[in-house]
């Protein structure tokens, strides 16, 4: 897809879908669903986490997931607003989480990116380490400007994949996020709604300087190998 916009009478042509890629890292392989994710996926999104910090339906269920994977997912990207990647294992292939652009405006170059990381994965740096990659692809070879993520003011997990990428607090959206509780009687299985602060970070190409090197040394990863 194109977008065309004009300047002082010239009309420019911007690219406005992201390529249908692949990226791996020492680790980790970034790539598009398949059905073959459908049973990890299931079981990824009814987590009890998953299920308190994203809006996702609960209980997730065979349906939705065949929803996501034929439909919305490769949708996602081939109507512009961004990409979805499933994350799964170098070694294992196994779903580990999943990256998600959105939001993505082609005019400005930047995007919001949100992540999830499956509970038999967490614990391992998978998901700085896939939004890393995500970033650095974008940067270097897509020549955005501009990541933003976006956390619940008390999902301190989310939190502390920001900071490790670098990225900037830049302020509070108050009242701004719809999360979901147990209710007082949890052993029924049942949820509640409640209102939630939005922390708003940014994520500029020079922010990353240096931070691929800093996480290699800490926990044995760094850049993205390759994408395709």
């Amino acid at each position: 897809m194109l977008c065309l916009y004009t300047v002082f009478g010239m009309e420019l042509r911007m690219t406005s879908t992201f390529p249908d890629i692949s990226i791996s890292t020492d680790r980790l392989v970034l790539r598009p669903f398949d059905m073959a994710d459908i049973p990890a996926y299931i079981e990824m999104m009814n987590d009890e986490l998953v299920t308190a910090w994203t809006d996702a339906p609960h209980p997730y269920t065979q349906v939705d997931a065949e929803r996501w994977v034929r439909r919305i997912a490769p949708a996602h990207r081939t109507k512009g607003d961004g990409i979805a990647l499933a994350v799964t294992e170098f070694l294992t292939q196994r779903l580990v989480g999943s990256v998600r652009l959105r939001n993505t405006d082609w005019r400005t170059l930047s995007t919001e990116a949100a992540y999830i990381t499956a509970p038999w994965a967490r614990g391992e740096g998978y998901a700085t380490e896939s939004v890393l990659a995500v970033a650095q692809w974008l940067f270097r070879d897509q020549g955005f400007e501009r990541i933003e993520l976006r956390t619940a003011a008390d999902n301190t997990a989310s939190q502390q994949v920001a900071q490790k990428l670098g990225c900037i607090s830049e302020g509070v959206l108050r009242n701004a996020r719809i999360s979901r509780t147990r209710t007082e009687n949890g052993t029924d299985g049942g949820w509640t709604d409640i209102r939630t602060d939005l922390i708003v970070w940014g994520l500029l190409p020079e922010d990353l300087e240096g931070v691929a090197e800093q996480l290699a040394d800490a926990g044995g990863y760094g850049t993205y190998n390759d994408w395709k």
